[in-house]
């Protein structure tokens, strides 16, 4: 895997302009490694969230922290579904999805949090191990997804300021 890749080099034709939320939140020198490696800042995270704030809701219609584990697991799940067709250079332009359908109907409030810790570090690990097998070339790859053009390069980091908005949020709205 090439470790020299940063943030910095991602250029803003590899994803939607929409993602410039997430990708804020990634500082300019953060390695494709260490992007990759950051799964454990997110289990330090619900690890220390008291067991009672794990099924709370600011407001009715808000999902619970735990609905939003299982949304940042299920968004990591797509998004690297995505990168692995662009890496095989399937470009065939792939569907969004429904997050709102994906967390009323995720059962996350029905599991415990150690086997939603398991469920999200496996699928990093296994994410890992795929990025390593990917070439520089391969990782300039870019497909359509959602009605917009993606790099594989760029979706690790946009992952990655997903998670740290899903924690601000919790942070500032459920603590």
């Amino acid at each position: 895997m090439n470790n020299i890749l940063k943030k910095s080099d991602i250029h803003s034709d590899e994803y939607k302009s929409y993602y410039d939320t997430y990708l804020k939140l990634v500082s300019e020198g953060t390695s494709l490694n260490s992007v990759l490696e950051s799964y454990f800042s997110l289990i330090h995270f619900y690890e220390k969230l008291p067991e009672e704030k794990l099924m709370h809701r600011y407001r009715p219609e808000k999902w619970t922290p735990k609905q939003i584990f299982q949304h940042l697991i299920d968004t990591e799940r797509i998004f690297s579904y995505r990168a692995l067709r662009f890496a095989r250079n399937d470009f065939s332009e792939l569907s969004g999805f429904d997050e709102n359908e994906y967390a009323e109907n995720c059962n996350a409030n029905d599991r415990s949090l150690k086997s939603m810790i398991e469920e999200y570090r496996n699928l990093r690990l296994s994410n890992i191990s795929m990025y390593e097998s990917f070439s520089d070339e391969t990782l300039k790859n870019k497909g359509q997804a959602s009605g917009g053009y993606f790099s594989v390069r760029v979706i690790p980091f946009i992952l990655n300021g997903h998670e740290k908005h899903h924690m601000n949020i919790i942070e500032s709205r459920y603590l």
